[in-house]
């Protein structure tokens, strides 16, 4: 490949609101698609925006009126396009009629298409194309011009891509928009088609339009650029057809870090517009999905806690703070003291040294039986671990409850007192109550007597999900005292369960 002039300015048109509306499942509201594309000009500051196809709908002419009448405020109406057809006056007059200002006019790219799909040849086609190019001008509007599976026309047919540009070089067309339509190129035959094109043609403005089929859209955007293109088309969270588009997130920073080009965008608001468009797509992006991934800025390992927190080892130009997102450090089995001392930090929380080697002990069990920790759950853990005490009278060693609805719950319990076993089973209405009736029952061979319980407290993170951590607060009162313990668990009831053995190791201890 041949090097990039640094710091060339490369122009990102965004067409989520087009072809990311050809993701299968996906269509997008009047008041939707006209947020997505404030934001997209507005917020991200792309520097052109395609939003829709002509004809298709009311909603969609109701669409692009209130966006091309929004941004004629805004003075950015040169700056929103619509995909048309060469029907001559039937897409020029609907675009017109709605505002738009630029006309993306849909060609054929390849010999087949245009003889197969047509049934025309290359100068009946450009026939065609001259004609509804000759009104949308005289309708005031600019026209770009789509060459439709030109990788697959260049492959192919070279003579006739060339008689297509040739053909219409005449007509003032300000961009020429290259597809990979069924992203079949890879970044070696994007390098060497796109050269001949500027090589041929260097009067003619070129976008390159690529597709995600081989995942090489990002590899394949940076050999165009190598290659000399300017002009980029991608969509918000890789919507399109069949593999989607390239992700603008994973182009922006792969042109400006690995290249470095200049982008018009703010980066800072890349997160929010891919959730905004999650939201309205209802197409979820995958956790580890470069830059607006839920989890691409969490280190797992404690090792790479460690790193960080000494020295920033594991830290990068792709930091997060580019992005108005933090880093995070992940809490589970693979977790390390470093990976505890940053969460606690961002809670303003310290702990001595023994202290915090139990409470990693804890949050490495939990995560070995697969729970997923947060540090949210932190505050739990700790407290759990600084109530617990050394000695261990009675151990639970199983428990099975079992609930449902109208019926009353049973329990099976097997415990180990001064490490003889003993079990037994209790009923009662809900699993706790079952539980309690099941140790009692187990109990009143060595004349225990349970304390009364008179207050129950359960409680998860705030924000929490239903596989959070629970803390489980009960106060019981004795003859000699009232006192409280505390239990956490994933399971509500198992939370109660702990809490009431650490009662009854206080009170064997007490005898």
């Amino acid at each position: 490949m041949s090097t990039p002039d640094q710091g060339r300015h490369i122009y990102l048109m965004d067409t989520t609101l087009r072809d990311g509306e050809q993701t299968q499942g996906v269509s997008f509201s009047v008041n939707e698609k006209v947020s997505i594309a404030r934001a997209l000009l507005q917020s991200l500051k792309v520097d052109r925006i395609e939003v829709a196809s002509a004809c298709v709908s009311d909603g969609e002419k109701e669409a692009v009126s209130q966006i091309t009448a929004w941004a004629a405020t805004e003075d950015m109406a040169d700056r929103v396009e619509v995909l048309g057809f060469v029907d001559y006056r039937r897409s020029v007059d609907w675009i017109v009629s709605a505002g738009g200002k630029v006309i993306n006019l849909l060609t054929k790219g390849s010999e087949k298409h245009c003889r197969e799909q047509l049934g025309k040849n290359l100068q009946s086609h450009i026939d065609d194309i001259c004609r509804t190019v000759d009104y949308a001008r005289e309708q005031g509007l600019s026209v770009n011009m789509y060459l439709e599976d030109w990788s697959s026309g260049y492959r192919d047919s070279r003579d006739y891509v060339f008689g297509m540009v040739q053909g219409t070089s005449h007509l003032g067309i300000a961009h020429y928009l290259l597809p990979d339509t069924l992203g079949l190129m890879s970044p070696l035959e994007v390098t060497e088609a796109l050269t001949d094109m500027l090589q041929r043609f260097p009067d003619q403005e070129f976008d390159f339009h690529p597709h995600n089929d081989y995942g090489l859209a990002t590899a394949n955007v940076m050999a165009a650029v190598n290659a000399g293109i300017s002009n980029i088309h991608c969509t918000m969270n890789c919507l399109g057809e069949r593999a989607g588009n390239a992700a603008l997130p994973e182009v922006a920073v792969a042109l400006k870090d690995k290249l470095n080009m200049q982008l018009s965008i703010d980066e800072s608001r890349i997160a929010l517009l891919s959730h905004m468009v999650e939201n309205f797509s209802g197409k979820w992006i995958a956790a580890n999905t470069p830059v607006v991934g839920a989890d691409v800025f969490t280190q797992t390992a404690g090792i790479h806690a460690d790193g960080d927190m000494k020295g920033g080892l594991y830290i990068t130009n792709l930091s997060p703070e580019r992005f108005d997102r933090k880093r995070t450090y992940a809490l589970g089995k693979m977790s390390g003291k470093a990976s505890i001392i940053n969460n606690l930090e961002e809670l303003g929380i310290s702990l001595a040294e023994e202290d915090l080697a139990k409470v990693l002990q804890r949050v490495v069990e939990l995560g070995d039986s697969k729970h997923i920790i947060t540090s949210e759950d932190l505050p739990f853990i700790i407290a759990d671990v600084m109530e617990s005490k050394g000695y261990q009278h009675i151990r639970l060693l199983n428990c099975y409850i079992n609930t449902g609805l109208n019926v009353d719950s049973t329990a099976s319990v097997r415990v180990a007192i001064e490490e003889k076993e003993l079990q037994g089973s209790g009923s009662g209405n809900g699993g706790f109550d079952a539980f309690m009736d099941a140790i009692g029952n187990i109990l009143q061979t060595r004349n225990f007597v349970m304390p009364t319980l008179t207050d129950y407290e359960v409680h998860i993170p705030r924000g929490g999900k239903t596989d959070a951590l629970t803390e489980c607060i009960i106060t019981w009162k004795s003859e000699q005292q009232s006192f409280q313990t505390r239990g956490v668990d994933a399971n509500q009831v198992m939370a109660a369960v702990k809490a009431t053995i650490r009662m009854l190791n206080i009170m064997l201890h007490s005898l």
